[in-house]
C-alpha cells in the first residue's frame, strides 16, 4: 500500500491525482534582461525560441516532439533535459483559440497518455475544434527522461509490506522499504531526481507555450495538475488566459496537514460507498448501516494482515494490497459495483479482485514490471515539501489522529506519510498561499465528496487565487470535469471557449 499518490483513470477517461502533494519549489529562473519577444530571460532565450519537429507518433491523428529544456535553470548553459511533447491539431469549425495544454495530475502521470487516451478524444467536441490539444510528460515522467528506482520484483515486494505495522519490529521493515525505494531511485537516477520539482515542471510549460506560438497560457489541470497550473499562475501572472483547475489542491498545508485532510477525503468516500452497498441485499459489509459496513471492512483489513488469501498468482492477498484495491475504486462511483464483486469474492477466500485493482492503481504491467508513475511521483513530493515526519516515533504520536479523519484508513495512510523521511534529495519548497496577483479569473472546481483533493481544499485554493473563481460540485469521485454533469461541462466550455467564467460560488 503507497498512498503518496493516486491517479487513476476514471470510467470516463479523466484522470485523478496526488496524494502527498506540493508546495512549491526555490528552483527559479536565471536571472537576466528580458527578451521582448519571448518575455523569456536573456539566458533562456536559446530554449523560448527554439523549434520542434512533429512526426507522426503511432496514434492516429496525434503528433508527437520532443522539447529541450534545461535541467537546472539556475545553470541554463549546463545539462539539457528532453521533454515528451504531443497535440492533437484543432479540427475545426469554428474560431483557433490557440493551443490547450492538459495534465491528469500524479504528480507522475504521463499527460501524453492521457491526451492520447482520452483528453484528445473525449474533451467536448466544440473544445477539441478550437483549441489543438497539447499534453508534454512532466520531467521525469513517463517519456520525459523518468525517474526510474526498482525492479519489478522488488517493487512487488514493497507494495506488499505491512503498513499497518504492530510492533517496533513491523515498524523497522516498514522504515527499512523506504530507505529501499530511496536508495534505488539514488542509485539510477541521481543526476535527475534534484530537478523534478513542480516549479521546473511549471517553467517547462512556459518554454512550450512559447514553442506553441501562444501568448497566454491556456490550460486544464486535474488534481495535482491543479497545483502545477497554480504554480504557473504564481511564476507569471501575465501570461495566464484560461485556466481550470479540476480537483485542487492546496497550497498552503504542510505535507502533515495535507495527509490528514486527504485521509478523511477517503473516509468520506468511502462512507458514500457504504450507504450505497448497505441497501443493496447483496453488500458483502452487511445491510445493517453505513457504519456498521465501515466496522466489518476494518475487520476484514485485520484478518489479511493475520492471514493473507490466495490471488491465483504468486502474490497473496494481505492488508496493504487488499487496501490499495479498496481505495482505488473509491475515486470513481462506476467502480462500486466491481468492488462489492471482489469483496464477496475475497471474503470467501478469493483475493484475485483486490488484488487486479491494487495493480490497476500501482500501474503494474502483466509481466510483472511498472511504470514509473510511482518513483516519479515520489521524486515530486518529497522535493516539494518536507517531509510529513521524519521518524516512526511521530508516526506513533500521529496515529491517533488519522483514525480520527479515518477508521478504515487512517493507521496505514498515517504510516504512509512516513515515505519522504529518507528521501536522497533534501525538499526544495515549502507550503505558502498561491495569490498569481494580475493573473485574470482562474476557475476552481471543487467536489463535494471528492477523495483524493478535499472540497476544503477547492474552497481555499479559489480564496487565495486573487482572480480564483470557485465551482462546485456537489457528487461523488475525483474531480468533476467530463463525468456526467451536463452543468459543469457547460460552465467550464463557456469559460474556455468563450472567456467567461460563472458567478463566484457557482453550484452545479
Amino acid at each position: 500500500m503507497d498512498f503518496r499518490r493516486l491517479i487513476r483513470l476514471s470510467a470516463s477517461g479523466l484522470a485523478a491525482a496526488g496524494l502527498l502533494v506540493s508546495g512549491c519549489t526555490s528552483g527559479g529562473s536565471s536571472s537576466g534582461k528580458t527578451s521582448p519577444e519571448s518575455g523569456a530571460p536573456a539566458a533562456l532565450k536559446t530554449y523560448y525560441g527554439q523549434k520542434i519537429n512533429w512526426r507522426e507518433c503511432g496514434v492516429p491523428d496525434f503528433q508527437c516532439a520532443t522539447m529541450k529544456a534545461p535541467l537546472d535553470y539556475d545553470k541554463p548553459n549546463g545539462a539539457e533535459i528532453k521533454l515528451a511533447v504531443a497535440r492533437k491539431k484543432a479540427t475545426g469549425p469554428g474560431q483557433r483559440l490557440g493551443s490547450l495544454q492538459v495534465n491528469p495530475g500524479g504528480p507522475g502521470g504521463s499527460a501524453v497518455d492521457y491526451l492520447q487516451g482520452y483528453a484528445g478524444i473525449g474533451y467536448p467536441e466544440q473544445v477539441r475544434a478550437q483549441y489543438d490539444m497539447v499534453a508534454m510528460d512532466p520531467r521525469g515522467v513517463a517519456r520525459s527522461e523518468p525517474v526510474e528506482c526498482l525492479t519489478g520484483k522488488q517493487m512487488d515486494a514493497y507494495t506488499q509490506v505491512d503498513q499497518t505495522p504492530d510492533d517496533t519490529v513491523e515498524q523497522n521493515l516498514l522504515a527499512a522499504s523506504y530507505k529501499e525505494l530511496a536508495k534505488g531511485c539514488e542509485q539510477r537516477s541521481a543526476e535527475i531526481l534534484p530537478h523534478v520539482s513542480t516549479v521546473e515542471a511549471a517553467r517547462d510549460m512556459d518554454i512550450l507555450r512559447a514553442v506553441l506560438g501562444d501568448t497566454k497560457l491556456s490550460y486544464v489541470g486535474a488534481s495535482y495538475g491543479t497545483f502545477l497550473g497554480a504554480t504557473y499562475a504564481e511564476l507569471f501572472p501575465k501570461r495566464v488566459g484560461r485556466l481550470v483547475l479540476d480537483g485542487a489542491m492546496d497550497p498552503s498545508l504542510p505535507a502533515e496537514e495535507l495527509n490528514r485532510d486527504q485521509t478523511a477525503g477517503f473516509e468520506t468516500a468511502f462512507a458514500a460507498f457504504a450507504q450505497d452497498c448497505v441497501k443493496r441485499p447483496d453488500c458483502p459489509l452487511g445491510t445493517a448501516s453505513a457504519a456498521d459496513a465501515g466496522q466489518r471492512m476494518r475487520s476484514f483489513f485485520d484478518t489479511l494482515d493475520a492471514e493473507p488469501i490466495p490471488t491465483g498468482d504468486k502474490r497473496e492477498l494481505g492488508e496493504s494490497l487488499a487496501t490499495t484495491g479498496v481505495i482505488n475504486a473509491m475515486y470513481d462511483e462506476s467502480a462500486w459495483p466491481g468492488l462489492r464483486d471482489s469483496l464477496a469474492s475475497a471474503m470467501e477466500g478469493d483475493g484475485s479482485g483486490l488484488l487486479a485493482l491494487a495493480d490497476t492503481y500501482y500501474e503494474r504491467e502483466g509481466d510483472g514490471s511498472y511504470t514509473n508513475l510511482m518513483y516519479a511521483n515520489a521524486a515530486v513530493n518529497c522535493l516539494d515539501l518536507p517531509a510529513a515526519f521524519t521518524k516512526p516515533a511521530e508516526v506513533e504520536a500521529a496515529v491517533p489522529s488519522f483514525e480520527a479523519a479515518s477508521p478504515v484508513f487512517g493507521t496505514g495512510l498515517a504510516w504512509a506519510s512516513l515515505s519522504c523521511a529518507y528521501w536522497p534529495t533534501k525538499p526544495t519548497g515549502t507550503p505558502h498561499r498561491i495569490e498569481a496577483k494580475g493573473a485574470p479569473p482562474i476557475l476552481v472546481v471543487g467536489t463535494t465528496r471528492d477523495p483524493a483533493t478535499p472540497y476544503k481544499w477547492a474552497r481555499s485554493l479559489a480564496d487565495q487565487l486573487s482572480s480564483g473563481v470557485l465551482l462546485t460540485y456537489d457528487g461523488d469521485g475525483h474531480t468533476a470535469y467530463g463525468r456526467g454533469s451536463d452543468c459543469v461541462d457547460t460552465v467550464i466550455n463557456t469559460y474556455l471557449l468563450e472567456g467567461t467564467p460563472p458567478k463566484n460560488g457557482k453550484k452545479c
